[in-house]
Protein backbone atom coordinates (compact mmCIF):
# COMPACT_ATOMS: atom_id res chain seq x y z
CA UNK A 1 0.00 0.00 0.00
CA UNK A 2 1.45 3.33 -0.95
CA UNK A 3 2.13 6.31 1.45
CA UNK A 4 0.82 9.86 1.17
CA UNK A 5 3.36 12.62 1.71
CA UNK A 6 2.78 16.29 2.43
CA UNK A 7 4.42 18.69 0.02
CA UNK A 8 6.26 20.02 3.12
CA UNK A 9 8.52 17.49 4.69
CA UNK A 10 8.95 17.37 8.42
CA UNK A 11 12.52 18.59 8.08
CA UNK A 12 11.45 21.92 6.51
CA UNK A 13 10.44 24.52 9.14
CA UNK A 14 7.29 26.53 8.58
CA UNK A 15 7.88 30.32 8.27
CA UNK A 16 5.45 32.99 9.45
CA UNK A 17 4.23 35.72 7.15
CA UNK A 18 5.99 39.04 7.84
CA UNK A 19 3.99 41.34 10.15
CA UNK A 20 2.57 44.44 8.48
CA UNK A 21 3.48 47.54 10.50
CA UNK A 22 0.55 49.94 11.01
CA UNK A 23 0.88 53.27 9.27
CA UNK A 24 1.90 56.23 11.39
CA UNK A 25 0.21 59.56 10.93
CA UNK A 26 1.28 63.00 12.13
CA UNK A 27 -1.50 63.10 14.72
CA UNK A 28 -0.24 59.84 16.25
CA UNK A 29 2.98 61.60 17.24
CA UNK A 30 1.25 64.20 19.38
CA UNK A 31 1.59 63.89 23.13
CA UNK A 32 -1.38 62.08 24.60
CA UNK A 33 -3.43 64.24 26.98
CA UNK A 34 -4.50 63.03 30.38
CA UNK A 35 -8.15 64.00 30.75
CA UNK A 36 -7.77 64.20 34.53
CA UNK A 37 -5.34 67.10 34.10
CA UNK A 38 -8.32 69.19 32.98
CA UNK A 39 -10.78 68.24 35.73
CA UNK A 40 -11.03 69.43 39.33
CA UNK A 41 -13.71 67.56 41.25
CA UNK A 42 -14.75 66.39 44.71
CA UNK A 43 -12.34 68.72 46.49
CA UNK A 44 -13.10 70.26 49.88
CA UNK A 45 -11.29 72.90 51.96
CA UNK A 46 -8.27 73.12 49.62
CA UNK A 47 -6.46 75.54 47.32
CA UNK A 48 -5.98 73.95 43.89
CA UNK A 49 -5.56 74.93 40.26
CA UNK A 50 -3.32 75.16 37.22
CA UNK A 51 -0.37 77.43 36.43
CA UNK A 52 0.26 79.27 33.12
CA UNK A 53 1.17 76.89 30.28
CA UNK A 54 -0.54 73.82 31.76
CA UNK A 55 -3.98 74.07 30.13
CA UNK A 56 -3.11 75.67 26.78
CA UNK A 57 -6.60 76.06 25.36
CA UNK A 58 -8.11 72.72 26.42
CA UNK A 59 -11.63 72.50 27.84
CA UNK A 60 -11.90 72.35 31.63
CA UNK A 61 -14.38 70.92 34.16
CA UNK A 62 -14.88 71.92 37.79
CA UNK A 63 -17.51 70.06 39.81
CA UNK A 64 -18.61 69.02 43.27
CA UNK A 65 -16.19 71.24 45.17
CA UNK A 66 -16.85 72.88 48.54
CA UNK A 67 -15.10 75.73 50.36
CA UNK A 68 -12.19 75.76 47.90
CA UNK A 69 -9.97 78.37 46.27
CA UNK A 70 -9.56 77.34 42.62
CA UNK A 71 -7.29 79.13 40.13
CA UNK A 72 -6.89 78.36 36.42
CA UNK A 73 -4.14 80.77 35.34
CA UNK A 74 -4.21 79.89 31.64
CA UNK A 75 -6.34 80.29 28.52
CA UNK A 76 -9.09 77.70 28.10
CA UNK A 77 -11.41 76.50 25.32
CA UNK A 78 -14.60 76.18 27.37
CA UNK A 79 -15.42 75.67 31.06
CA UNK A 80 -18.27 74.06 33.00
CA UNK A 81 -18.63 74.61 36.75
CA UNK A 82 -21.23 72.39 38.41
CA UNK A 83 -22.50 71.81 41.96
CA UNK A 84 -19.95 73.91 43.81
CA UNK A 85 -20.61 75.51 47.21
CA UNK A 86 -18.80 78.44 48.83
CA UNK A 87 -15.87 78.40 46.38
CA UNK A 88 -13.67 81.21 45.11
CA UNK A 89 -12.69 80.65 41.49
CA UNK A 90 -10.42 82.45 39.01
CA UNK A 91 -10.76 81.43 35.34
CA UNK A 92 -8.28 82.72 32.75
CA UNK A 93 -9.44 83.83 29.27
CA UNK A 94 -12.01 81.41 27.81
CA UNK A 95 -12.24 81.26 24.01
CA UNK A 96 -15.93 80.31 23.97
CA UNK A 97 -18.32 79.75 26.88
CA UNK A 98 -18.36 79.28 30.62
CA UNK A 99 -21.42 77.47 32.01
CA UNK A 100 -22.01 77.74 35.78
CA UNK A 101 -24.78 75.46 37.05
CA UNK A 102 -26.27 74.56 40.42
CA UNK A 103 -23.69 76.55 42.40
CA UNK A 104 -24.27 78.38 45.69
CA UNK A 105 -22.42 81.19 47.45
CA UNK A 106 -19.50 81.18 45.01
CA UNK A 107 -17.31 84.08 43.87
CA UNK A 108 -15.65 84.29 40.46
CA UNK A 109 -13.19 86.25 38.36
CA UNK A 110 -13.93 85.29 34.74
CA UNK A 111 -13.04 86.42 31.18
CA UNK A 112 -14.93 84.74 28.33
CA UNK A 113 -16.77 84.99 25.03
CA UNK A 114 -20.10 83.93 26.56
CA UNK A 115 -21.17 83.73 30.21
CA UNK A 116 -24.17 81.64 31.32
CA UNK A 117 -25.54 80.60 34.72
CA UNK A 118 -28.39 78.26 35.55
CA UNK A 119 -29.94 77.39 38.91
CA UNK A 120 -27.36 79.35 40.90
CA UNK A 121 -27.75 81.29 44.14
CA UNK A 122 -25.74 84.16 45.63
CA UNK A 123 -22.89 84.57 43.17
CA UNK A 124 -20.45 87.48 42.93
CA UNK A 125 -18.62 87.76 39.59
CA UNK A 126 -15.90 90.11 38.33
CA UNK A 127 -16.53 89.63 34.63
CA UNK A 128 -15.17 90.37 31.18
CA UNK A 129 -17.61 89.05 28.58
CA UNK A 130 -17.76 89.74 24.84
CA UNK A 131 -21.51 89.11 24.55
CA UNK A 132 -24.38 89.81 26.93
CA UNK A 133 -24.02 87.78 30.16
CA UNK A 134 -26.98 85.42 30.52
CA UNK A 135 -28.53 84.22 33.77
CA UNK A 136 -31.32 81.66 34.01
CA UNK A 137 -33.23 80.45 37.08
CA UNK A 138 -30.61 82.19 39.21
CA UNK A 139 -30.93 84.64 42.12
CA UNK A 140 -28.62 86.93 44.07
CA UNK A 141 -26.14 87.36 41.19
CA UNK A 142 -23.91 90.45 41.49
CA UNK A 143 -21.54 91.57 38.73
CA UNK A 144 -18.50 93.83 38.54
CA UNK A 145 -15.89 94.66 35.92
CA UNK A 146 -13.02 92.18 35.55
CA UNK A 147 -9.86 93.48 37.25
CA UNK A 148 -6.67 91.40 37.23
CA UNK A 149 -3.04 91.38 36.20
CA UNK A 150 -0.21 88.90 35.96
CA UNK A 151 2.53 88.99 33.27
CA UNK A 152 1.13 86.17 31.12
CA UNK A 153 -2.49 87.36 31.13
CA UNK A 154 -2.46 89.71 28.13
CA UNK A 155 -0.94 87.09 25.83
CA UNK A 156 -3.49 84.57 27.13
CA UNK A 157 -6.27 86.93 26.01
CA UNK A 158 -4.72 86.95 22.53
CA UNK A 159 -4.40 83.14 22.52
CA UNK A 160 -8.08 82.88 23.43
CA UNK A 161 -9.02 85.28 20.63
CA UNK A 162 -10.49 87.85 23.05
CA UNK A 163 -10.03 91.62 22.76
CA UNK A 164 -9.38 93.43 26.03
CA UNK A 165 -11.78 96.14 24.81
CA UNK A 166 -14.81 93.90 24.21
CA UNK A 167 -16.47 93.81 27.59
CA UNK A 168 -20.26 93.78 28.03
CA UNK A 169 -20.06 92.74 31.70
CA UNK A 170 -22.96 94.90 32.93
CA UNK A 171 -25.48 94.40 30.08
CA UNK A 172 -27.20 91.32 31.52
CA UNK A 173 -29.99 89.27 29.96
CA UNK A 174 -32.19 87.44 32.48
CA UNK A 175 -34.04 84.53 30.85
CA UNK A 176 -36.31 84.04 33.85
CA UNK A 177 -37.18 87.44 35.35
CA UNK A 178 -39.48 87.59 38.38
CA UNK A 179 -41.99 90.48 38.40
CA UNK A 180 -41.08 93.01 41.08
CA UNK A 181 -37.70 91.39 41.86
CA UNK A 182 -34.12 91.66 40.62
CA UNK A 183 -32.28 88.39 40.12
CA UNK A 184 -29.06 90.31 39.53
CA UNK A 185 -27.41 93.56 40.52
CA UNK A 186 -24.04 95.30 40.22
CA UNK A 187 -21.30 95.02 42.81
CA UNK A 188 -20.46 98.23 44.71
CA UNK A 189 -18.04 100.55 42.90
CA UNK A 190 -15.59 100.21 45.79
CA UNK A 191 -15.60 96.39 45.62
CA UNK A 192 -12.08 94.93 45.53
CA UNK A 193 -11.30 91.64 43.83
CA UNK A 194 -9.06 90.48 46.68
CA UNK A 195 -11.97 90.70 49.12
CA UNK A 196 -13.88 88.16 47.02
CA UNK A 197 -11.24 85.97 45.37
CA UNK A 198 -8.00 86.30 47.37
CA UNK A 199 -4.52 86.03 45.86
CA UNK A 200 -3.30 82.43 46.35
CA UNK A 201 -0.56 81.94 48.93
CA UNK A 202 0.22 78.25 48.42
CA UNK A 203 3.59 77.00 47.15
CA UNK A 204 2.07 75.97 43.79
CA UNK A 205 1.41 79.62 42.89
CA UNK A 206 4.28 81.26 44.76
CA UNK A 207 5.90 82.50 41.52
CA UNK A 208 2.74 84.18 40.18
CA UNK A 209 3.25 87.95 39.94
CA UNK A 210 -0.35 89.00 40.58
CA UNK A 211 -1.29 92.68 40.91
CA UNK A 212 -4.85 93.70 41.76
CA UNK A 213 -4.35 97.46 41.47
CA UNK A 214 -7.24 98.49 39.13
CA UNK A 215 -4.89 100.82 37.23
CA UNK A 216 -2.70 97.81 36.31
CA UNK A 217 -5.56 95.60 35.16
CA UNK A 218 -5.29 94.06 31.68
CA UNK A 219 -8.98 94.96 31.19
CA UNK A 220 -9.80 98.70 31.40
CA UNK A 221 -12.16 99.34 34.31
CA UNK A 222 -15.55 100.55 33.05
CA UNK A 223 -18.66 101.59 34.98
CA UNK A 224 -21.27 100.20 32.59
CA UNK A 225 -24.09 102.18 30.89
CA UNK A 226 -26.39 101.96 33.93
CA UNK A 227 -24.01 103.95 36.10
CA UNK A 228 -23.68 107.16 34.12
CA UNK A 229 -23.47 110.13 36.49
CA UNK A 230 -24.00 112.81 33.84
CA UNK A 231 -26.08 113.47 30.75
CA UNK A 232 -22.95 114.60 28.90
CA UNK A 233 -21.08 111.86 27.05
CA UNK A 234 -18.27 111.61 24.53
CA UNK A 235 -17.30 109.05 21.88
CA UNK A 236 -13.62 108.48 21.09
CA UNK A 237 -12.65 106.08 18.28
CA UNK A 238 -9.10 104.91 17.55
CA UNK A 239 -8.52 103.71 13.99
CA UNK A 240 -6.28 100.75 13.28
CA UNK A 241 -2.76 101.71 12.26
CA UNK A 242 -0.77 99.09 14.18
CA UNK A 243 -0.64 101.20 17.34
CA UNK A 244 -4.29 101.76 18.16
CA UNK A 245 -4.29 99.40 21.18
CA UNK A 246 -1.39 101.17 22.86
CA UNK A 247 -2.84 104.57 21.97
CA UNK A 248 -6.25 103.70 23.45
CA UNK A 249 -4.65 102.46 26.68
CA UNK A 250 -2.47 105.57 26.87
CA UNK A 251 -5.57 107.71 26.41
CA UNK A 252 -7.41 105.91 29.25
CA UNK A 253 -4.42 106.48 31.52
CA UNK A 254 -4.20 110.15 30.52
CA UNK A 255 -7.86 110.76 31.36
CA UNK A 256 -7.45 108.95 34.68
CA UNK A 257 -4.46 111.14 35.51
CA UNK A 258 -6.58 114.29 35.11
CA UNK A 259 -8.58 113.27 38.20
CA UNK A 260 -11.70 114.99 36.89
CA UNK A 261 -15.34 113.97 36.58
CA UNK A 262 -14.81 111.87 33.44
CA UNK A 263 -15.70 108.17 33.73
CA UNK A 264 -15.06 105.36 31.25
CA UNK A 265 -18.50 103.83 30.65
CA UNK A 266 -17.87 101.10 28.06
CA UNK A 267 -15.42 99.94 25.40
CA UNK A 268 -15.71 98.00 22.14
CA UNK A 269 -13.40 96.79 19.35
CA UNK A 270 -15.21 96.01 16.09
CA UNK A 271 -14.76 95.87 12.32
CA UNK A 272 -16.47 98.63 10.35
CA UNK A 273 -17.16 99.18 6.67
CA UNK A 274 -17.55 102.55 4.92
CA UNK A 275 -21.35 102.41 5.15
CA UNK A 276 -21.15 101.66 8.88
CA UNK A 277 -18.72 104.54 9.31
CA UNK A 278 -21.06 106.97 7.60
CA UNK A 279 -23.99 105.93 9.81
CA UNK A 280 -21.97 106.30 13.01
CA UNK A 281 -19.97 109.44 12.25
CA UNK A 282 -22.32 111.12 9.78
CA UNK A 283 -19.43 111.69 7.39
CA UNK A 284 -17.48 110.00 4.60
CA UNK A 285 -14.18 111.27 6.05
CA UNK A 286 -13.40 107.94 7.73
CA UNK A 287 -14.32 105.59 4.87
CA UNK A 288 -10.71 104.73 4.06
CA UNK A 289 -9.30 104.36 7.58
CA UNK A 290 -12.02 101.95 8.74
CA UNK A 291 -10.80 99.54 6.05
CA UNK A 292 -7.46 99.20 7.86
CA UNK A 293 -8.83 96.89 10.56
CA UNK A 294 -10.90 96.87 13.76
CA UNK A 295 -11.59 100.20 15.46
CA UNK A 296 -11.62 100.77 19.22
CA UNK A 297 -14.49 102.86 20.62
CA UNK A 298 -14.58 104.35 24.13
CA UNK A 299 -17.54 106.06 25.77
CA UNK A 300 -16.89 108.59 28.53
CA UNK A 301 -19.40 110.43 30.67
CA UNK A 302 -19.18 113.35 33.08
CA UNK A 303 -19.32 117.12 33.36
CA UNK A 304 -17.15 118.70 30.63
CA UNK A 305 -16.01 115.23 29.52
CA UNK A 306 -15.89 116.28 25.84
CA UNK A 307 -13.49 119.09 26.64
CA UNK A 308 -11.28 116.80 28.77
CA UNK A 309 -11.27 114.06 26.11
CA UNK A 310 -10.41 116.53 23.34
CA UNK A 311 -7.45 117.84 25.34
CA UNK A 312 -6.13 114.33 25.94
CA UNK A 313 -6.50 113.41 22.26
CA UNK A 314 -4.56 116.52 21.17
CA UNK A 315 -1.73 115.76 23.61
CA UNK A 316 -1.66 112.11 22.61
CA UNK A 317 -1.59 112.62 18.84
CA UNK A 318 0.67 115.70 18.57
CA UNK A 319 3.60 114.79 16.35
CA UNK A 320 2.07 111.50 15.21
CA UNK A 321 0.05 110.37 12.20
CA UNK A 322 -2.49 108.46 14.31
CA UNK A 323 -6.06 109.32 13.41
CA UNK A 324 -8.62 109.57 16.24
CA UNK A 325 -12.28 110.57 16.22
CA UNK A 326 -13.62 112.54 19.19
CA UNK A 327 -17.07 114.06 19.69
CA UNK A 328 -17.20 117.82 19.18
CA UNK A 329 -20.37 118.78 21.05
CA UNK A 330 -22.85 117.32 23.56
CA UNK A 331 -25.64 117.64 21.01
CA UNK A 332 -23.83 115.33 18.56
CA UNK A 333 -22.15 113.05 21.10
CA UNK A 334 -25.29 111.38 22.45
CA UNK A 335 -26.35 110.22 18.98
CA UNK A 336 -22.80 109.18 18.04
CA UNK A 337 -22.48 107.04 21.16
CA UNK A 338 -25.85 105.44 20.51
CA UNK A 339 -25.03 104.80 16.84
CA UNK A 340 -21.63 103.27 17.58
CA UNK A 341 -22.70 100.96 20.40
CA UNK A 342 -25.90 99.84 18.67
CA UNK A 343 -23.76 98.92 15.69
CA UNK A 344 -21.19 97.19 17.92
CA UNK A 345 -23.84 95.13 19.73
CA UNK A 346 -25.22 93.93 16.40
CA UNK A 347 -21.71 92.93 15.32
CA UNK A 348 -21.16 90.99 18.57
CA UNK A 349 -24.44 89.11 18.07
CA UNK A 350 -23.48 87.90 14.57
Amino acid sequence: MGCLFSRFSGSEPLTESPKIQPKQYSWDKREKLNVQDFIIENVKDETVGRKPGTVNGQQFIIRNCENCDIYIFDHIATVTVDDCINCRIFLGPIRTSVFIRDCKQCKFVVACQQFRTRDCQKMDVFLCCVTQPIIESSTGVRLGCFQYFYPELESQFRSAGLSIFNNSWSIVHDFTPVPGENNYNLLPLEAKVEDYVPIPTTEQFSEMQIDLDPTKSVIPQSLGPKRKTSDECCLIVFFNDGGSHDRALAFIEAVRALQVDCDLIQTKEVDMGPEDSQRVFGSESYDLVVRQGPVIGLEYSGKDCIKHCQECVVNLTTGTTGLVFVSQSPALATQQVENFYNFAEMQMAV
